[in-house]
């Protein structure tokens, strides 16, 4: 059985990355088919095979993706497939609009329909900052890409979905039934020594953009006093460190092998994002750190409230600020923590994918006989 592995596109090693990453594991001789790849800053998939697009001299030039983004289906759609058996896409884009050979088999494990042209249009146009001049052009371009995107979706066979969130959309935006995997955490946060004696800080951990609403945390301990260390980089960097008091400290970028130690020295972790899944939480908890997050989303998936960690309810001050005070008043057993997070383990992913490929190639197995006769 031959299987080709489709990424939208590989430009970091971010969480769409880490989920690519375990697919190669479990199907090492798997070619890894993408539009564009920044070959050398991919962590263990360069040590795949990677194959990209024509668009690739273009992003060279470039030096970035996103403008390259009205050009993607038809590259995704030009990539010739054959000989494959089943096509395996890891999709919040573009990937699943491949055409998979005929008698291919295509599974999808969908991290989301795309975001930017189905239901947050408008942050992404405030969030990147589009003149107005380019708004309106922009926006006739997102309607033929949802055209786009409703055609494809029939191009898949079988849907995996990242989160529950994620399968509602899926349903709501293809009509399609989806089987909920969430996001794996390596292996190597469970080694980690627990620390009874953690540190007195909290942590954030992610890139600095908008909608990942740091912004909110800065707010918020500042008005608490309290010590907060953020780890990451990304766009909204300066703004970011004009807001924030004494008591935040930005650490930048942060390379894989300290994380472990980052979470398991914390007092607990701060996810205030609207994530449609997200690993990051579930890093934390392999490492027993207990995890503040917003009540939505993924992170409804994977945090316990109560045991594992608190929700809060909206994206405000008072809201957040709430929680880490009833945070301040709760013990948390971070051997439970770390117990309830093994369920996620990377060997555990692995193996549920596995099964879900087995599942659907003995659907269509039973489909095909059911004809034949």
């Amino acid at each position: 059985m031959k299987i080709a592995l489709v990424a939208d596109w590989l430009p970091t090693f971010g969480g769409a990355e880490h989920v690519i990453a375990q697919f190669c594991e479990l199907w090492p001789d798997a070619p890894v088919f993408t539009t564009v790849a920044n070959h050398g800053h991919l962590g263990p998939l360069d040590r795949c095979d990677v194959r990209v697009s024509r668009l690739q001299r273009l992003y060279r030039l470039l030096g970035k993706h996103q403008p390259l983004l009205p050009l993607m289906p038809r590259a995704i759609e030009d990539m010739d497939l054959s000989g494959y058996d089943v096509v395996f896409t890891s999709s919040h884009a573009i990937a699943k609009g491949i055409v998979p050979p005929p008698g291919a088999l295509h599974i999808c494990y969908c991290h989301t329909p795309m975001r930017y042209a189905w239901e947050m249009e408008e942050e992404y146009l405030r969030d990147f900052r589009v003149p107005r001049l380019l708004r309106r052009p922009i926006r006739s371009q997102l309607k033929r890409l949802r055209r786009w995107d409703l055609t494809t979706a029939k191009r898949v066979d079988s849907f995996l979905a990242n989160s529950t969130t994620t399968a509602q959309r899926i349903e709501r935006t293809y009509g399609r039934q989806s089987v909920v995997i969430p996001p794996p955490v390596e292996d190597r946060f469970f080694d980690t020594p627990l620390r009874s004696d953690h540190g007195d800080y909290y942590l954030a951990v992610g890139r600095l953009v908008p909608y990942k609403r740091f912004d909110l945390l800065i707010e918020t301990f500042n008005r608490l006093k309290l010590p907060l260390r953020i780890a990451g980089g990304g766009q909204d960097e300066r703004r970011l460190k004009r807001l924030a008091g004494p008591t935040i400290d930005f650490l930048g970028f942060v390379p894989e092998e300290e994380l472990p130690a980052l979470y398991a020295g914390s007092k607990a972790f701060l996810f205030p994002q609207l994530e449609d899944a997200g690993v990051v939480p579930l890093e934390a908890q392999a490492c027993g750190a207990p995890v503040l997050a917003l009540g939505e989303g993924g992170a409804l998936d994977t945090v316990r409230d109560g045991a594992t960690g608190l929700f809060f309810g909206e994206q405000t001050l008072t809201s957040l600020t709430g929680a880490v005070e009833r945070f301040q008043t709760r013990q948390f057993d971070r051997a439970a923590i770390r117990e309830h997070a093994r369920q996620f383990a990377a060997t555990r992913f692995r193996q549920r994918i596995s099964e879900a490929v087995d599942d659907a190639l003995a659907k269509r197995s039973f489909t095909a006989g059911g004809r034949s006769r």
